[in-house]
């Protein structure tokens, strides 16, 4: 089985946590759509934070000792991940 390089979450409009993972993009979408769900499908690197993929890649600099703090790395989101947004099921 080969191994898993990166997983699409899906996190509800103001949930605290996120309520599915998926291998498949389109599997996610198929969940979503029939489910009618609101929220934001994201994909997400596996084996490495979303702060280091994003430094090792470009998509962040840290300009400041805030940048690099515990808080900071542990809230840290990118929009250079690739997502979509659903509501009610639709992408828009």
């Amino acid at each position: 089985m080969a191994e898993i390089q990166e997983v699409w979450i899906f996190h509800g409009a103001n949930a605290k946590f996120a309520s599915g993972v998926f291998r498949d993009k389109a599997e996610a979408v198929r969940w979503i759509e029939e489910g009618g769900l609101t929220g934001v499908l994201t994909k997400y690197p596996v084996g490495i934070s979303v702060y280091e993929w994003a430094v090792e890649r470009g998509h962040h600099k840290p300009q400041s000792a805030k940048d690099v703090t515990p808080e900071f790395v542990a809230r840290f989101s990118s929009a250079a991940q690739e997502h979509m947004h659903f509501e009610n099921g639709s992408s828009h």
